[in-house]
């Protein structure tokens, strides 16, 4: 299955699974169409008639390479939704998104553009929101000029002035509990001479969640802001679900043997780095804070990217396989949830690895 087709169908195979349908979420309290919270008592700010979103990116859901060799004005829409998602089966979460989507829209732009930002918070929205891009070279980062409360919109014009890969995030007063919701994502300002060829781009965006119940109980799990305080998660995920890249969650990323990828990795955090790394494989091509005028590191096998940062890395596939992308933090792997993986698809080549088998002694 493809990662577009496992996009699509993934939310209905996590419902099924989970012994449930979108009309069927008896268990969490339809009758009162209200949510409990996790003392019993009736929540009104999300209702079970709300629809279940799927709130993971697509990661190879990126604009095309610039070819252009002039500036050019790039319109920008981010809109907040504020979504009831699935972290992992049955356990379900109010994301505060941009778009929808975990990390929120990959935006590219060229060196010398000039972007035209809309940032819109629907009426039916609870929350204030507003954008801090650190692509933009003004007061906040364009979160003032951005600021809107539910049914307002905000427009914002800025220049490109610097290339590089950047962090955009929520930043109002409790942004925190807001990034670590969803509210983050990825500009990419690419050098006037663009970025080496590669066969594949993925996306990818780091965050941990703070929730009031033990990961993987069922039902609706709030907030937790004394966890967050104290930088203790349930989960610490790629594009906002539990294995949300791989055979059981929405279907792995797809290569072939002898092609190449680039990774763009945004960590919203809010509160923890990130220890970046492949297993079977090694970043080839790395550049440190996603700044691509700098040289950039070669064969790396892990690297620290802090929360508020991005990183760029390349990788090759030489043989067929499964590559894992992982938080070397390895508990976060195995307990929850920070696992991507690539597919890599071709013919066995044994001059480079061949496994003998095992054999008793």
């Amino acid at each position: 299955m493809s990662v577009e087709e496992g996009l699509r169908q993934g939310r209905r195979g996590f419902l099924k699974q989970a012994g449930l349908t979108a009309g069927t979420i008896s268990f969490i309290g339809r009758a009162q169409n209200v949510w409990p919270d996790s003392n019993g008592a009736a929540r009104t700010d999300v209702r079970p008639a709300d629809p279940i979103a799927r709130v993971t990116a697509d990661p190879t859901n990126i604009p095309p390479p610039i070819t252009r060799r002039r500036p050019a004005v790039v319109p920008v829409l981010l809109e907040a939704k504020e979504v009831l998602g699935e972290i992992e089966n049955g356990v379900f979460f109010k994301f505060m998104t941009y778009n929808g989507q975990v990390p929120g829209p990959f935006i590219r732009v060229r060196e010398g553009d000039t972007v035209e930002l809309t940032v819109r918070n629907p009426t039916q929205n609870t929350q204030t929101h507003n954008v801090d891009m650190h692509a933009v070279m003004g007061p906040g980062g364009g979160a003032l000029a951005t600021l809107t409360h539910p049914g307002e919109e905000a427009h914002l014009r800025f220049k490109a002035t610097y290339p590089g890969a950047f962090i955009y995030h929520c930043a109002v007063s409790n942004m925190d509990m807001h990034i670590s919701s969803g509210m983050f994502g990825m500009i990419l300002v690419e050098p006037k001479k663009g970025l080496p060829h590669v066969d594949h781009e993925f996306y990818l965006g780091q965050h941990e969640i703070y929730t009031d119940k033990p990961a993987g109980t069922l039902g609706y799990h709030g907030f937790n802001v004394d966890a967050m305080v104290e930088e203790q998660p349930n989960y610490v995920l790629f594009n906002g679900a539990k294995d949300a890249l791989t055979a059981t969650g929405f279907g792995p990323m797809k290569v072939k043997t002898g092609e190449t990828a680039r990774v763009f990795l945004v960590v919203g955090g809010p509160n923890l780095s990130s220890s970046f790394h492949a297993i079977g494989n090694v970043w080839h091509e790395l550049w440190p804070e996603g700044q691509t005028r700098n040289p950039a590191h070669r064969y790396i096998q892990t690297y620290p990217v802090p929360p508020g940062s991005t990183v760029l890395a390349t990788l090759r596939f030489p043989v067929p396989g499964v590559v894992k992308l992982v938080d070397h933090a390895l508990t976060r792997v195995v307990h929850k949830g920070c696992l991507a993986v690539i597919e890599a698809e071709g013919p066995e080549v044994p001059s480079t690895f061949a496994p003998g088998g095992v054999h008793k002694l």
